[in-house]
C-alpha cells in the first residue's frame, strides 16, 4: 500500500503520519554508556581500528542510545590485563586476543588459536557453527566473563629475526617476544619466550633484550617498524593460522543488557569480523612490498623447524589436554572439526587458491 492510500484509509494527517514513521522502537531503547578497553595501541588501526569499528555500530544502530567509549592500551589498564579488568568489572568489556591469558588456564588459547590449528574460516566456523563458542563461554564463565567474535588477522607471520633460521638448534637459547601457548611450544625447542604487549616490542629488540618477536602480519609490523632492527622476517606464523580476536563482556553485565542489545553487539562483533579480514587482505600486500624495499628480507621456516615445532605443538597438547579437563574438551572438539573442514577444504579451495596464486606471479 503507498504511504498517501495509507493515511487515507487510516485518517492520519501528516502530523500522524510522521509519528508513525519515527522509529517507535528508537523511542523505547534504553540509554547506557559502557567502556571497552582493548590490548591495542592506537597506532594499529585495524586491530584497535576493529573495536572502534564494533562501538561505532552499536552506537549507530541506536540513534546513540548505547554508547561504548574505546580506550588504547595503557589508557585504563596494560594491553595484557584486559581480561582482568572486564573480570571486575573496571569496565564492561574489551576487545582482546584470549590466548594472552594462558598463563591462568592454557585452554584460553582457544579462543584465539592454538599451535597449528586451523586455518581461519575453519576456525571461525568451529566458534560460530561447531561448538566452539559455547564450549569456550562455559569456560569463561569461571571468570565472569562471556565472549563474542569480534575479529580474525588471517594466517599471521613467523617473526623478525636478528639472525637467520637454518636449523632447530638456531633456536636454542634465543629471547623470542612470542603470545600465549606458543611460547611454551617454542621452549620445547630450545627458545626463551617473552610475552610483551604490541607497544613493548620495539624497544626490547632495539635494546637488545629479546633476540626476536613476532607480532601480526606485515601491515602492522610496518607500523611497529620491527623491520628496522631484526631485517630476517619469518613464516608462516603456525601457532596462528587463523587467531580470532574476541570482545569479552563482564558476564553480569551482559545478563542484564536488553535482549535486543545482546544481539546488536553480536551483530556489532560480526561487522567488526568482517571488516578487520577485509583490511588485512587490503593492506598485507602493500605493506610487504614495502618491507622488503626497505631492506627486510623474507624467508620461509626451513622444513626442519615446521617439523620440529610441530612435533613440539602435539606433545604439549597432549601433555596438558592429560590434566585439564577443559583444554582436553576444547582440544578434541577442535581437532575433530577441523579435520572435517580441512577434507573439504583441500577439494577445491587449495586447488583453486594454488593455481590463482601461481598464475598471478606469472
Amino acid at each position: 500500500m503507498k504511504r498517501r492510500d495509507f493515511i487515507k484509509v487510516t485518517g492520519l494527517g501528516a502530523a500522524g503520519a510522521a509519528t508513525i514513521a519515527a522509529p517507535a522502537i528508537a523511542q523505547s531503547l534504553p540509554e547506557i554508556k559502557w567502556r571497552m578497553t582493548t590490548s591495542w595501541p592506537k597506532s594499529l588501526d585495524t586491530l584497535h581500528g576493529g573495536a572502534e569499528m564494533m562501538a561505532k555500530m552499536v552506537g549507530e544502530a541506536t540513534d546513540n542510545k548505547f554508547q561504548i567509549q574505546t580506550f588504547a592500551a595503557g589508557e585504563i589498564v596494560p594491553g595484557l590485563q584486559v581480561l582482568d579488568a572486564v573480570q571486575n568489572a573496571t569496565v564492561e568489556m574489551g576487545h582482546t586476543a584470549s590466548y594472552y591469558y594462558f598463563g591462568k588456564d592454557p585452554t584460553f588459547t582457544f579462543g584465539s588459536s592454538v599451535p597449528f590449528g586451523p586455518n581461519m574460516r575453519i576456525n571461525q566456523a568451529w566458534y560460530l557453527m561447531g561448538g566452539g563458542k559455547e564450549i569456550l563461554n562455559d569456560f569463561y564463565k569461571s571468570y565472569n566473563v562471556t565472549s563474542l567474535l569480534a575479529g580474525n588477522t588471517g594466517c599471521q607471520m613467523g617473526g623478525w629475526f636478528r639472525k637467520e633460521i637454518n636449523t632447530v638448534d638456531d633456536l636454542n637459547g634465543m629471547k623470542f617476544r612470542i603470545g600465549g601457548f606458543a611460547g611454551r611450544v617454542m621452549q620445547k625447542l630450545g627458545c626463551v619466550p617473552q610475552q610483551l604487549a604490541g607497544g613493548d616490542i620495539y624497544p626490547a629488540l632495539e635494546k637488545g633484550t629479546i633476540d626476536a618477536a613476532e607480532w601480526v602480519g606485515p601491515y602492522d609490523d610496518e607500523k611497529l617498524g620491527l623491520y628496522k632492527v631484526a631485517p630476517h622476517y619469518y613464516f608462516p606464523g603456525w601457532w596462528e593460522g587463523g587467531p580470532m580476536l574476541l570482545a569479552m563482556i563482564n558476564l553480569d553485565k551482559w545478563n542484564a543488557l536488553p535482549k535486543h542489545y545482546q544481539k546488536l553487539l553480536e551483530l556489532a562483533g560480526h561487522y567488526a569480523n568482517n571488516w578487520m579480514m577485509a583490511k588485512y587482505d587490503s593492506a598485507n600486500p602493500l605493506a610487504l612490498r614495502k618491507l622488503l624495499a626497505g631492506g627486510a628480507k623474507l624467508h620461509p621456516f626451513p622444513q626442519p623447524v615446521m617439523e620440529a615445532s610441530f612435533k613440539a605443538a602435539k606433545e604439549l597438547h597432549a601433555e596438558v589436554a592429560a590434566t585439564n579437563p577443559n583444554f582436553k574438551k576444547a582440544l578434541e572438539s577442535l581437532t575433530a572439526y577441523s579435520a572435517a573442514g580441512y577434507s573439504w577444504f583441500q577439494v577445491a579451495e587449495v586447488g583453486y587458491d594454488n593455481f590463482m596464486a601461481r598464475r598471478s606471479q606469472s
